[in-house]
């Protein structure tokens, strides 16, 4: 029998799922270009879901159901309602693109949306190794659909058959390394499982073993060095509206998967897992910074760009255990949280503009193709240029500190080692300033192509606009987000 905690704490997701049924049904009795009637009704199950967890974040409280599988506490309801908030913005930027490519023939785009969401959701929120990898698969199998939409474009379903065969090459690499971890301890249950690494395993090798190959599927879903060919090409293939619901939302509930299965699961072997991350943030930002120097394409820039943002997240989750000291977890994976947030709120600017110099018939993915927009439009290139310094790093914008609470959380411990592995992160992201600002450079002097306006719909314009004010608002007063980061990362650790 169920009891009513466990349905309150999955009240949520079970809003969420019926609502994404109901919406496709609904949508067979529509017939607009638009899909207004499924796009104002998705939006309004997407705003309830997100009031619904900012109510459960407020609350504080944390509420373990159906047998301890799935959690509600402060982070996974703020990521939660980050990750709501996040899809609302990328469908009403996606949905004047995805009308004029007849996208929009069925409420596939929404529907799938939904689920996707609901495989966050499930990811953020579960504490059992099976739970968490349903989730998980929804939202990949969801993506590889979402990737595939344009079904009459051969670049988008090659791109669909790549992350599909590399998601599939992830997600064994993940079940095999859980599959490890339960046969060294016993149990799938996250909190259980690091009671008995705490108490001691009798099988070391099996469990280091399991943890190498739970990083490397993690590592995957985050696209970081050296598992990240997937994402330049699934950047560049799929279409640009999807292209951003895949590269925004989502990172919030891989940061989710991380922290619950590494950092709540396995913190007596963190000198392990740290080691593991440490190495794959400097290979990322290497690898990151100096390929999107030499890319021409905008989402491939981008793309490589991701990769060295993730790298750089991920020194922020070096930092946490030192010495078996556990005392800077809140601080370090706060900072973490952080900027994933910040991030995924930048990447949802530069993709608006983006889809906003999009046409028929033409799709604004070249670095040359923004030549002159200052000139056409002083708002929307007012908007990526904040983007871009943000990116780099620029005060007095988010990302500036974004980067500078990650290098706190490094400077902070005190060691030699970690010293270093911020002073390269310094030096990394001056190499990737030259890629950002080359973006400004093409944007404010290099004369334009065309001069005719760009129009968009008010909702766009609007949304745009006060997204790429908080870039700018939160860079100038980020601590209350940043409170709010590290105190629900303390509730959970």
């Amino acid at each position: 029998m169920i009891d009513a905690v466990s349905w309150a704490t999955a009240t949520p997701e079970l809003l969420l799922l019926a609502m994404a049924c109901v919406i496709a049904l609904f949508d067979l009795f529509v017939d607009t270009p638009l899909r207004d009637a499924t796009f104002r009704l998705t939006q309004l199950t997407l705003a309830v879901v997100a009031g619904l967890e900012g109510y459960l974040a407020l609350s504080g409280e944390t509420l373990v159901g159906f047998g301890g599988m799935i959690v509600s506490d402060p982070m996974g309801a703020w990521l939660k309602c980050f990750a709501t908030v996040a899809l609302m913005v990328t469908l009403v930027y996606a949905r004047p693109y995805a009308g004029a490519r007849d996208m929009l023939r069925g409420g596939e785009l929404f529907t799938l949306s939904m689920f996707a969401l609901l495989g966050m959701f499930i990811m953020i929120s579960g504490h059992h190794f099976l739970v968490l990898y349903l989730g998980l698969e929804l939202l990949t199998l969801s993506s590889y659909a979402l990737v595939a939409l344009r079904r009459d474009e051969v670049r988008a379903t090659e791109a669909a058959m790549k992350y599909f065969v590399l998601g599939a090459l992830a997600s064994g690499f993940l079940l095999y390394g859980l599959s490890l971890i339960y046969g060294a301890t016993g149990s799938l249950g996250i909190a259980e499982v690091a009671q008995a690494v705490q108490a001691g395993v009798s099988q070391p090798l099996v469990l280091t073993l399991g943890v190498v190959f739970v990083v490397a599927g993690l590592a995957f879903k985050l696209g970081v060095v050296p598992f990240h060919m997937w994402v330049p090409d699934i950047y560049h293939g799929a279409p640009t509206a999807i292209t951003l619901l895949i590269g925004g939302a989502p990172k919030l509930a891989a940061f989710a998967i991380v922290v619950r299965l590494l950092a709540e699961g396995l913190p007596a072997v963190a000198a392990d897992w740290q080691q593991m991350l440490a190495a794959l943030a400097v290979a990322s930002l290497v690898v990151g910074n100096l390929a999107a120097v030499a890319q021409r394409n905008l989402k491939r820039m981008l793309a490589f760009s991701t990769i060295a943002q993730m790298g750089f997240m991920l020194l922020a989750l070096v930092g946490g255990v030192v010495g078996g000291d556990r005392s800077g977890m809140g601080d370090a994976y706060g900072a973490a949280m952080f900027y994933v947030v910040t991030y995924v709120l930048t990447t949802l600017a530069t993709f608006g503009v983006m889809l906003l110099l999009t046409r028929a018939g033409f799709e604004s993915e070249e670095i040359a193709d923004l030549a002159g927009l200052n000139q056409r439009s002083p708002l929307y290139a007012g908007v990526l240029a904040a983007c871009m310094f943000s990116l780099a790093g620029v005060p007095p914008l988010v990302g500036f500190y974004a980067k500078l609470a990650v290098l706190q959380a490094l400077l902070a411990v005190g060691q030699g080692l970690y010293v270093g592995l911020a002073v390269f992160a310094v030096l990394a992201s001056l190499v990737g300033a030259f890629y950002y600002i080359r973006v400004v450079k093409v944007m404010y002097f290099d004369p334009p192509a065309q001069t005719a306006p760009i129009e968009a719909p008010p909702a766009v314009r609007a949304v745009l606009s006060v997204n790429g004010a908080l870039v700018l608002v939160l860079g100038v007063l980020p601590g209350g987000l940043m409170a709010l980061c590290i105190q629900s990362v303390r509730a959970v650790l």
